[in-house]
């Protein structure tokens, strides 16, 4: 990467302001089209998402006009830090809301959560290696070539990023690696778009198709949760701050750095150290007299700021691959890696682990790591209480993902 000179210093201005402009613009149509109701389902902050998308397919390349450096780098770094701050904001937000129920309902539900999130993702493997074979017959293509393709289809149906670095790094050290490393990059994005909104509607649709009553529905989240959560002791605490901000940051500090711990190819990610981190920090809600608790109004507003900012820069740059690469077949593969996964891990937890409806579809959001999805299912409850379910199966999904990804690349190499 070029250094910026001194008299491009203006350009560099402009860019920004350009970029901060198209977000700002991205937000408020994204929200328009979310709000937009028919039957009782709507697409909720995953509006933003389908503007972001659309503005990365179309309007992308004006953001890389004039640019100080000779490529997209320098966009492509914007987007990134709008991504990644968006994650750390909703996912930290989560693990504190979270956290005062987490660990007394994973405990009481603790074999649940792991058969659900590996039946979820062993169904998406599985759906995966028969997506292969069917595509080797169609297309005739070298089986290295379709199965790095549809392992990058998996992971964006996942919504799953360490998986999608894990199969870049499981491929990088092969005689074409860079292609298949670009293979992969392609099939993450032409799948990540009904990854992210298949899951947002299922959480939507399956309530209404069932004629759920929330009202008691949300009795029964409570009801299993009840007698878990921490309470503060009794006397005054030491708030750092009167928002909370600062043990917020402290969670989300130390939540990064928890996830670029790597065995192997493996890591938690900055998402899987924000949430554990939190969840922690949530749980316990004080270290001695000092609260580490922000206020309920902050972590909702990080919450939905935080989901909003990360679907724009997933958007955006999930989007300006989009048109170049797409085929439908491919984009078919990666529904069927959504929907698939989705009923098959519905009807087990509802008639094998006899999960309640939320706690159901909470744990069908973390096993199919859809931070989204999420976002979605606690406006429908109507009740936060869902994210421990979410957090208890996402730890899970993540390690299986990961792991399920580089056997596939392995067996069809």
């Amino acid at each position: 990467m070029e250094l910026i000179q001194a008299g491009d210093f203006s350009i560099a201005i402009k860019e920004i302001t350009f970029f901060v402009f198209a977000a700002f613009l991205i937000t408020t149509i994204g929200y328009l089209l979310g709000r937009i109701t028919i039957k009782g389902v709507s697409l909720g902050t995953a509006g933003v998402f389908i503007i972001a998308l659309l503005y990365g397919c179309f309007l992308y390349s004006h953001l890389s006009d004039n640019l100080i450096i000779s490529d997209t780098t320098y966009v492509k770094n914007a987007l990134k830090i709008v991504e990644n701050l968006g994650l750390i904001l909703f996912v930290t937000s989560v693990g504190f809301i979270a956290g005062p129920n987490f660990f007394g309902n994973f405990k009481k539900n603790f074999k649940s959560y792991v058969l659900l999130a590996l039946v979820v993702i062993f169904a998406g493997g599985l759906t995966c290696a028969g997506c292969i074979g069917l595509d080797k017959v169609i297309n005739n293509d070298p089986t290295e070539n379709t199965a790095s393709m549809l392992v990058g289809l998996m992971s964006g149906s996942l919504t799953s990023t360490p998986a999608f670095s894990a199969a870049k790094a499981t491929v990088a050290s092969r005689e074409n690696g860079e292609m298949l490393e670009d293979l992969v990059t392609v099939g993450h994005g032409i799948a990540y778009l009904f990854g992210v909104i298949g899951v947002v509607l299922f959480v939507q649709l399956v309530p209404k198709f069932m004629k759920a009553d929330m009202a008691k529905e949300r009795e029964k989240l409570i009801t299993a949760d009840s007698g878990s959560a921490n309470r503060k002791p009794v006397g005054k605490l030491l708030e750092m701050d009167e928002f909370g901000f600062m043990p917020f940051a402290l969670a989300a500090i130390i939540g990064i750095f928890v996830g670029s711990i790597k065995y192997g190819n493996f890591s938690l990610t900055t998402t899987g150290g924000c949430l554990l981190t939190s969840l922690i920090f949530g749980h316990f809600a004080h270290f001695g007299k000092v609260s580490v608790t922000p206020k309920e109004s902050t972590l909702k507003v990080f919450r939905e700021f935080g989901l909003m900012l990360f679907l724009i820069g997933a958007g955006v740059s999930g989007g300006a691959s989009f048109v170049e690469h797409f085929k439908a077949v491919y984009f078919l593969y990666g529904v069927l890696m959504t929907i698939i996964p989705m009923i098959i891990g519905f009807f087990f937890a509802k008639y094998v682990l006899k999960l309640s409806l939320l706690n159901n579809l909470g744990s069908i959001t973390g096993g199919m790591t859809s931070t989204p999805a999420l976002g979605t299912l606690i406006s429908t409850a109507g009740t936060e209480n869902v994210a421990s379910a979410y957090a208890a199966t996402y730890p899970v999904a993540l390690i299986a993902v990961v792991i399920v990804s580089q056997v596939i690349l392995i067996i069809f190499k």
